[in-house]
């Protein structure tokens, strides 16, 4: 009598899941003890950035930077990559200010840039997980159609947006701005997804045995296929809460710079870019972490490429300890 793979897969599958949450928590000791060291370095060394404006303005800036990584994180769970997110957002924030400039409402402006990049995501989620295309390969060139595309769109011009628009995105909730809102719910709801929901822990198995959850009955190609999709929205999610921030939309927005520092939130957040582990809370909280550190070292006057090898030489070694880590 022939033993039942379907059985034998599911016993595989809640092995992988039970081994996934024991280093999840592991993961999150490290990242909280990495940001109370920092803090307390910070209040040693720069006094000044304790500031309330200072610390307002982190929280601006770690929103939009959020979002994306958690749109980055989702596809990383499964195994994938999305390098094309900051070039998408881009096109889709000059999109929006495009209608918006054009007579549109704001929030058909909002809808478009939000749709947009969810398009721009299926195409990539189709390419990875129909035709088996390499994600790396996919993204890398939809990066380069997305920011040849928003150059030709644009003739390398900024597209401003009115007044009107910008009060309505950045509107002030308890001296807060509303993205700063937008990014918890953000990280609530998908927290909460990948946690609580049968689909989130799909994401896992996916990104640990792809063939062990083909087995056991999850339909792999739509999950990666949702991936995509999802990233893209978060995409067009930043593309205008950024373009409010800036008061316009261009191609400098979704620079290779910016993935530099997307990539960089969600492995600081303790996710691991081979797939099964990781959460998007932990990547808001990387997005944290990485937005201090660039404000610090804005604060001590680093220069810009100085900068750049810091957190080049950041994500080399986060990447390797994860890499020593499944070994063992």
């Amino acid at each position: 009598m022939k033993p039942d793979t379907s059985i034998t897969a599911k016993l595989n599958l809640n092995m992988i899941i039970g081994k996934y949450q024991s280093k999840v928590k592991w993961k999150k000791l490290g990242t909280l003890i990495l940001v109370f060291a920092a803090f307390i370095l910070i209040y040693i060394f720069v006094p000044r950035f304790y500031h309330p404006r200072n610390i307002k303005n982190i929280l601006v800036q770690s929103s939009t930077l959020g979002i994306m990584a958690i749109g980055m994180t989702i596809v990383y769970l499964v195994g994938g990559m999305d390098l094309s997110i900051p070039s998408v957002m881009a096109l889709s924030g000059i999109l929006g200010a495009m209608v918006i400039r054009g007579g549109g409402h704001p929030v058909v402006s909002i809808i478009v840039t939000i749709l947009a990049g969810g398009a721009v995501g299926a195409v990539n989620g189709f390419s990875v997980s129909f035709f088996k295309m390499i994600p790396f390969v996919v993204t890398l060139a939809m990066m380069q159609v997305m920011s040849g595309t928003s150059t030709w769109v644009t003739n390398s011009v900024s597209v401003a947006v009115p007044l009107d628009y910008i009060n309505v995105v950045l509107f002030k909730i308890a001296g807060l701005p509303l993205p700063v809102y937008i990014f918890a719910g953000i990280t609530g709801l998908a927290t909460y997804f990948c946690k609580r929901t049968i689909a989130g822990r799909w994401l896992y198995a996916i990104g640990t045995n792809i063939e062990t959850s083909r087995v056991c009955g999850i339909p792999t190609r739509k999950v990666v296929f949702m991936t995509y999709v999802s990233s893209g929205l978060l995409a067009g999610v930043t593309g205008f809460l950024l373009t409010a921030r800036l008061g316009a939309a261009g191609v400098l927005m979704g620079t290779s710079n910016v993935i530099l520092d997307v990539m960089s939130a969600s492995v600081v957040g303790g996710v691991s870019i081979y797939g099964g582990i990781g959460s998007p809370l932990g990547a808001a909280l990387g997005a944290v972490i990485i937005t201090i550190l660039n404000n610090l070292l804005n604060l001590l006057q680093v220069d810009f490429f100085p900068a750049q090898v810091i957190k080049g030489i950041l994500i080399i070694t986060l990447v390797a300890i994860d890499s020593l880590r499944r070994k063992k």
